[in-house]
């Protein structure tokens, strides 16, 4: 199991040093900030997207780069 070429021994190192850092108390807060943020994130490239979509389509799906 591979994420973001991480194996599982790094995986745990970094869990066992977030856990150190923050304490057991804080890392579900943490954990759910992160996820917020990465939602957020998703949807601005989302939105980006859609505005890209909107824009051609009233260009009349011509590429206005000059």
């Amino acid at each position: 199991m591979e994420i973001f070429g991480l194996g599982a021994p790094e995986l745990l190192i970094i869990l066992f040093l977030l856990l150190l850092f923050f304490g057991k108390d804080k890392l579900p807060e943490l954990a759910n900030s992160i996820g917020r943020s990465v939602k957020e994130l998703k949807n601005g490239f989302k939105d980006g997207v859609d505005d890209k979509d909107t824009a051609s389509k009233k260009d009349g799906g011509t590429k206005s780069g000059k």
